[in-house]
């Protein structure tokens, strides 16, 4: 074992878990899922079989990661976020043939108490604020905020609002990175040094 598991984890057989993870108190990793190199498991964190996370996620106590979600490299899931798996659940309605994607891009954040519903792509190093709930596609870089979540800026990779319009053109430089970024429309682009 390459990685670290608190005595009440539950592994089961056949998941991988990459070299210098860990796994903390209460968690429950199901056979299918497949976790990268780096990752931490918060306390009372499950991990469906469909499951992928990419190396060095955060994934912070109590989040469920449910079958059909998909974590790229990076990403961190603040405390008790929520994803799911089925657009409309009914108890009496079998309707795990019906389970939609749901793919985080490198390096995404999604704040304590969000909630990504299933079908949804998040764009790399978006930024997701507490208690967002994400029910549309997220461009990359932005900044969602509210019920239902509505974009209103635009973030850095370091993690730090950038002085942009929402739309137009328009550039600027990290303060704390020094790393530019130029707007067209509605995309906005790192510029490589």
């Amino acid at each position: 074992m390459n990685y670290t598991a608190h005595s009440s984890a539950i592994i089961d057989e056949g998941a991988i878990i990459g070299e210098n993870s860990r796994v903390w108190h209460f968690v429950h990793v199901c056979g299918g899922a497949r976790i990268g190199k780096g990752v931490s498991l918060g306390q009372n964190v499950f991990v469906g079989n469909k499951v992928l996370i990419g190396d060095n996620c955060k994934i912070q106590n109590n989040v469920s990661v449910y079958d059909n979600v998909t974590l790229e490299e990076g990403v961190f899931c603040g405390p008790s976020m929520v994803f799911t798996n089925v657009y409309n659940p009914r108890s009496l309605i079998e309707r795990k043939d019906q389970y939609r994607d749901t793919l985080v891009k490198k390096g995404a954040t999604l704040g304590a108490n969000c909630t990504i519903v299933c079908g949804v792509n998040i764009g790399k190093f978006a930024f997701i604020g507490a208690g967002a709930v994400i029910n549309r596609n997220v461009p990359a870089y932005a900044l969602m905020v509210g019920v239902p979540a509505r974009q209103i800026g635009w973030m850095s990779e370091y993690g730090e609002q950038l002085e942009l319009p929402l739309e137009g053109e328009g550039a600027v430089k990290c303060k704390h990175s020094g790393v530019s970024y130029v707007l067209a429309g509605n995309v906005l682009t790192k510029m490589d040094a």
